[in-house]
């Protein structure tokens, strides 16, 4: 597993295309994880992954109503990568899901509210203190796809640098870095990549998708505690390229890059080994954004009409 984000154009996903039934519930849930001892987001045959664990918790709830529900998700993630505010939803009948947060016998205090009753009840099958938690669960307004209907993804990386101070509670989402970096040089390159752009350069090749986005923020800063903190925001993210983008500027930050190469080296759009992509564990999924209510079907329906057309080679 190496995707990064989930690509708008990388192949027709027929589940997560499909609406739900009319008789059906689609419920959001908002999701966090420590990502080092998964396997990526997408489920794998003999593989931990996130969707594996939450799945088969769907499953052991809704066992006795007969379902057995998947997940549809805002953006996969990389192994590694960890997540604070993922977003997913699923589908189930309303009769499935009065089933399974019906009050229980002895629990007359017990909330009303089937979505908060399906997070905790879930929470008891996967573990309170697991490095997966269902943060919300809300019934999801008409049109919502958590897929389709984004229109932007956020996502931090953390390098500690020779400068920073080294915290080992934070080892696991930080990249310790054994040189100085200069991150002045580092954001005045990021600055350069902004805007809609063909980032093959930035991403490994996938059949049948593209790799022009549009890059809307990217910024570098150094934090209190030293550590160097890259800010990126896209509508989406193909394969590989947030730690792509992020190994070209700490090329930059080094010195073995100029501030004005990296973007040259994307309007080459051809893969190069002028940087490293970095590694996985300091890249934070932080925010996905949806637009107001009453555009979320325009949304998705436009942003799944755009992917068709670009695999069926009209557009792109």
């Amino acid at each position: 597993m190496s995707t990064i984000d989930e690509p708008p154009t990388a192949g027709i996903d027929r589940e997560a295309s499909a609406g739900p039934e009319a008789s059906a519930v689609r419920i959001r849930l908002d999701i966090a994880y420590d990502g080092t001892d998964f396997s990526g987001w997408s489920r794998q045959p003999r593989l931990r992954t996130v969707q594996g664990v939450l799945e088969d918790a769907l499953a052991t709830l809704f066992r006795r109503a007969g379902e057995r529900p998947r997940l549809t998700v805002a953006g996969r993630t990389d192994a590694g990568v960890h997540a604070r505010a993922q977003v997913a939803h699923l589908d189930v009948p309303e009769a499935a899901l009065v089933a399974v947060t019906s009050r229980r016998r002895g629990h007359a205090h017990e909330s009303h509210d089937r979505a908060a009753v399906l997070v905790r009840r879930l929470t008891g099958i996967i573990g309170a203190d697991a490095d997966v938690v269902i943060t919300r669960a809300s019934i999801a307004p008409t049109g919502f796809d958590a897929r389709f209907s984004a229109v932007w993804r956020r996502y931090e990386y953390r390098v500690a640098d020779a400068a920073a101070a080294h915290d080992p509670i934070t080892r696991r989402t930080t990249v310790s870095y054994p040189r100085p970096l200069d991150v002045e040089g580092m954001d005045a390159a990021a600055g350069t990549l902004l805007g809609l752009n063909d980032f093959a350069a930035y991403c490994r090749p996938r059949e049948g998708a593209t790799t022009i986005r549009t890059l809307q923020t990217y910024r570098w800063r150094r934090a209190a505690d030293g550590v160097l903190v890259a800010s990126l925001q896209a509508d989406a993210f193909c394969h590989s390229m947030v730690r792509a983008l992020i190994g070209a500027c700490v090329a930059v930050g080094e010195g073995r890059l100029a501030p004005s190469d990296p973007v040259a080296l994307m309007r080459a759009a051809e893969r190069t080994s002028a940087f490293k992509v970095m590694p996985a564990k300091g890249l934070v999924l932080t925010e996905v954004g949806y637009p107001d209510a009453a555009e979320l079907e325009t949304r998705a329906r436009l942003t799944r009409a755009r992917r068709e057309l670009r695999i069926d080679g009209v557009v792109g």
